[in-house]
């Protein structure tokens, strides 16, 4: 696929999505949303893919939207509607773990992107940065969703309404991010951690994201019977099977994501 403003490539297992807009701190555009949106779509429905990664090219992660792109007669909600959300709910409904390896900063629209995502790899000198009440506005693109059911409300206000930046250290120790990662491993552990995540039961890893995310808002009945849903379909793959099967032989399983 040829895109214009982001890199995609497909290698063992892994497709890397790579936000391609370096001169504007890989800055959202509109033909962006879009274009993440396709690669996504596309991701998820290759057998191939079983892990999904996003990071961007030089030194920032993603500064959020293009405010070029916007002036003062701009509806900010159909904006939103047409722009961020077929992103946003593409990347929700995509079964795929996704990554957000985050090599540099990422604020505003960008870091709500790291936020959607399953897991975040932190380079040690990125940071993340709310930076919407700064110039009046209030976040977005599902930042309030996500920062308070990873790092708790009160937290969530202070990094939000202050604008204080955060550091990767300071975002490892709430657990927002699983590991923060330095200059000279980056490649190295970012790719270790990706095909690890390939290499594991894709089918369990897209019901858990699947239902996780349910529990936190609904009651304790209704999860119980959507677990047990979940895992007769778990329990009928491919992978399952294989890890048993393992295990009795005493071997490392060899999972297919089937």
């Amino acid at each position: 696929m040829d895109f214009e403003t982001i890199l995609y490539s497909e290698k063992d297992g892994v497709a890397t999505i790579t936000l391609n807009r370096p001169k504007a701190y890989n800055a959202f555009t509109k033909e962006m949303n879009y274009e993440i949106t396709k690669a996504l779509k596309s991701a998820d429905k290759n057998k191939e893919v079983r892990c999904i990664v996003f990071t961007g090219e030089g030194k920032a992660f993603c500064s959020g939207q293009d405010l070029q792109d916007v002036d003062e007669d701009t509806n900010h909600a159909e904006f939103l509607r047409t722009r961020y959300q077929p992103m946003l709910k593409q990347l929700k409904d995509t079964a795929k773990p996704i990554v957000a390896a985050v090599n540099g900063t990422a604020a505003g629209a960008g870091m709500s992107l790291a936020l959607a995502c399953d897991f975040r790899l932190m380079k040690s000198s990125a940071k993340f940065l709310s930076a919407f009440v700064g110039i009046g506005l209030v976040p977005d693109s599902g930042m309030m969703y996500h920062l308070p059911r990873l790092i708790g409300y009160a937290k969530a206000m202070e990094m939000i309404v202050l604008g204080k930046p955060m550091t990767a250290t300071e975002a490892h120790d709430l657990g927002l991010v699983t590991e923060v990662v330095e200059e000279n491993e980056w490649d190295e552990k970012v790719n270790e951690f990706t095909q690890n995540l390939a290499s594991m039961p894709t089918k369990s890893i897209a019901l858990v994201k699947r239902y996780m995310m349910d529990s936190m808002h609904e009651s304790y009945d209704e999860f119980l019977e959507k677990e047990a849903f979940a895992q007769r379909i778990a329990g009928q793959s491919e992978d399952h099977r294989e890890g048993v099967q393992a295990f009795k032989e005493k071997r490392q399983p060899t999972y297919t994501g089937q």
